[in-house]
Parts: structure tokens; sequence; C-alpha cells
């Protein structure tokens, strides 16, 4: 690290230890440099084992260990080799456990660490989920660099005001700035993330719609029934774990019965499962499934 980066780190961990209680803006004026890069220190500080204190208001703060804990096992902290055990026993719950999704908050909230992120898939993942949960928590608009949209086929920027997580930090509720709309927006295809200075603008529209067990996203739902092989019933449950609660045995006869955004994702799977699947009272499948092999056939 040159000299000028290491007066910044030492001027900025006695500005955030003092007495006066600085937000991210300030001290970056202080320091002449960007917020995005106080936010860089900051987060080389919790790397580094240093205790970092969240308070309302973009404000942060380095904050020492309490006098009573001489000892650090008795301290909510984690090595890394700690975290990734603790990563992979969150990871081994099922994706229907709201446990899941509690726990991970929890332990987040009173530990930021980027090693207990890395469940999220990848480095650059829990990177990203760093960033935008920052965004949140300071109501601040952000940069999806290079957001892969699988539904235009275009890699471009997005800027958005991300306000919630799905469940196990796969995708990110955001309003649209420039589509003026809410999306879903799935973490693993983002660049990366900047946080950016202005505000949120669009707060009264951040109202975030359902997502099915096939991973689908809209504003409305529709009611799909189907009776499933046992072949059927098992391959769903695998590959979208959040089925199975709509799953009944009814008579021998396994029923998935359950509320659909779109009919891509159910309708994938039928037809990829078709002499295992019988649609029971769903003329909306049944109409996407027709009008999907027609088109196939031209």
């Amino acid at each position: 690290m040159d000299q000028p980066k290491v007066e910044r780190t030492l001027r900025l961990m006695r500005l955030m230890s003092g007495n006066v209680y600085y937000t991210v803006e300030q001290l970056a004026k202080k320091l002449d440099t960007s917020y995005r890069s106080i936010y860089r220190y900051i987060d080389t500080f919790k790397e580094c084992g240093f205790a970092v204190e969240k308070l309302p208001g973009s404000v942060y703060r380095l904050i020492s260990m309490p006098s009573g804990y001489r000892d650090l096992k008795k301290l909510v902290y984690f090595s890394e080799e700690e975290a990734r055990i603790v990563a992979n026993l969150i990871e081994g719950l099922d994706e229907t456990n709201t446990l899941k999704s509690n726990l991970y908050k929890k332990l987040t909230a009173i530990y930021d660490s980027t090693s207990i992120k890395e469940y999220t898939g990848s480095a650059k993942n829990a990177s990203n989920v760093q960033s935008l949960g920052n965004a949140m928590a300071d109501r601040k608009q952000v940069i999806l660099h290079d957001y892969a949209s699988a539904s235009s086929s275009t890699v471009k920027d997005r800027v958005v005001e991300p306000f919630e997580f799905t469940n196990n930090h796969i995708d990110v509720w955001a309003y649209d700035v420039e589509k003026k709309g809410v999306r879903l927006f799935k973490i693993a295809r983002i660049g990366w993330v900047d946080i950016l200075p202005q505000d949120w603008q669009y707060e009264s529209e951040h109202k975030k719609g359902y997502l099915d067990a096939f991973r689908m996203q809209s504003f409305t739902q529709t009611r799909v029934r189907m009776e499933l092989s046992m072949r059927a019933k098992n391959l769903l449950c695998e590959e979208f774990p959040l089925a199975e609660p709509d799953i009944k045995e009814i008579g021998g006869k396994y029923i998935f019965d359950t509320m659909v955004s779109r009919m891509e994702g159910v309708g994938r799977f039928v037809m990829g499962l078709a002499k295992d699947i019988k649609i029971i009272d769903s003329p909306e499948l049944e109409a996407y499934v027709k009008e999907f092999v027609a088109d196939i056939s031209k």
C-alpha cells in the first residue's frame, strides 16, 4: 500500500473511532475521496477483524471489544474456517425451511462476514450481496453493472433501487429507474454493484410481486393442478424444492396444486415429463402447452 493510502487509512480509523459520529459522505469529504472508497475501506476493516458497527443514517463506527470479554470465544465471533462450517450448516437446510432465511439474516446482522455470505455461490456474488445490503440500509440507488438479462438477451448497466432480497439471497427485488417498474434481478447475473449518492426516489413503488416454486416472478398468479407419477414428483422436489409443500398424496396419486406467476416455468417442466404428468382443471396451462407445441411443429 502506498504512503497516501496508508495515511488515509489511519485518518479514517481515527475518525471512525472518535467521539464524533460521521456519515459515509462526511468521511469521504474529510478524506477527499469517494464514498465508494469509504465503503471499500470499511470492508477491509471487517476482513482484518475489526468490529464495525452500523448505525442509522449511513454511519459506521469502529468499536472496541467489551472489557469483560477477554476471551474471544465468548464473543459472537467466527474464524474463516468456523464461518465456512456455519455457512455449510445453513445451506444444508431445505429451501422451504423458513429458518434458513432467518438464521442467515440474524448471523449477518451480528457478524457481517464475507465468509458467511460465500454460500450465495461465489466471491463475486458475496460482494454484490454486501453492496446491495448497504444500499438498502442507506436507501440509495445503485448501478447493476453488466447485468445479463435472460428475457431481453442483453448485457447492460441498470440503475435500480434495491429494497428486498428473496430467500437465500438468490435474487433481489428492485425498482428499475429506466423501465419505471419493480423487477426481480438475479444476483448471479450482476457483474458488480456501484452504490450511487442518490437517495431512493420511488419508494412508494417498492412493492414486490410473487415468486413461484419455479422461480418465476409476476404481480398476479394463476392456479394449476397436476397429477404426477412418482418419478415426476421426485424430480420436481429435487429440481424445485419450493414446490414440495404443494404436493399431496391422495389415493395413491401425487397431486401438485399450486399458484404460479408465469406459465414458462411450470410449462417447461410439464413438457419435459409429458408422459409422467396429467394436467387437471388448469386451462391456462393446457393452452400454453398446446401453443408451445404448435410453435415447435411449425
